[in-house]
C-alpha cells in the first residue's frame, strides 16, 4: 500500500536535484583534454623523433582524445544514472568510472582488458565515493592553523627565589 502512495515518492524526488548531463561531461571533459594535452606534452618531450614540438598533437595527440572520452563518458554516465535513479550516492560514481574503464578496455581492442577495466575502476570510485569523497578526515580550519604553527612551551616560574 506504501508502495503505491504518490506523496512517498514525491518527498524523496524533492531531495534530490537533478543534473546536467551534458554540461557536466563537456566541463570534465575539457579539463580531461587539458590533462591529456599535458601527459601528451610529456610523451613527446620524452620520445626521440623529428617532429618537434608538432608531435604533441601529430604524434601523441590521441592522447588528448582519449583523456577527454575518458573524462565525459564518466561525467555523462554519473550524472545519467544520478538522473534515471534520483539519489546522489556512491552508485553513480561507480558507474560512470566502470564505463570509462571500459572505454580504457576497448582502446587496447581487448575485451577481458574493458570488464576488468570497468570492474577495477568501478569498484575504486564507488569505495572513494562511499568512503566520503576524501582522502583524509575533514579538518577545521582553525584544527589545521593549530597544527600548523609551533607552540611556545609554557613558562615555569624561576626557582631561585623560591630557596631564599
Amino acid at each position: 500500500m506504501a508502495e503505491n502512495d504518490p506523496s512517498a515518492s514525491s518527498a524523496a524526488s524533492e531531495s534530490y536535484e537533478p543534473k546536467q548531463a551534458l554540461q557536466a561531461a563537456s566541463a570534465v571533459g575539457l579539463q580531461a583534454a587539458g590533462v591529456g594535452a599535458f601527459v601528451s606534452a610529456i610523451q613527446n618531450a620524452l620520445g626521440s623523433h623529428s617532429s618537434g614540438a608538432a608531435g604533441v598533437l601529430t604524434r601523441t595527440g590521441g592522447t588528448i582524445g582519449f583523456f577527454a572520452a575518458m573524462g565525459a563518458t564518466f561525467a555523462f554516465t554519473e550524472a545519467a544514472v544520478a538522473n534515471n535513479r534520483q539519489k546522489d550516492d556512491a552508485v553513480n560514481g561507480a558507474a560512470g568510472a566502470c564505463a570509462a574503464g571500459f572505454l580504457a578496455g576497448i582502446r587496447s581492442r581487448s575485451l577481458p582488458l574493458a570488464i576488468a577495466s570497468c570492474a577495477v575502476l568501478g569498484s575504486v570510485m564507488g569505495t572513494f565515493d562511499y568512503a566520503g569523497k576524501a582522502l583524509q578526515t575533514p579538518v577545521s580550519q582553525e584544527e589545521r592553523r593549530q597544527r600548523f604553527f609551533k607552540h611556545t612551551p609554557p613558562t615555569h616560574a624561576a626557582h631561585s627565589s623560591a630557596s631564599e
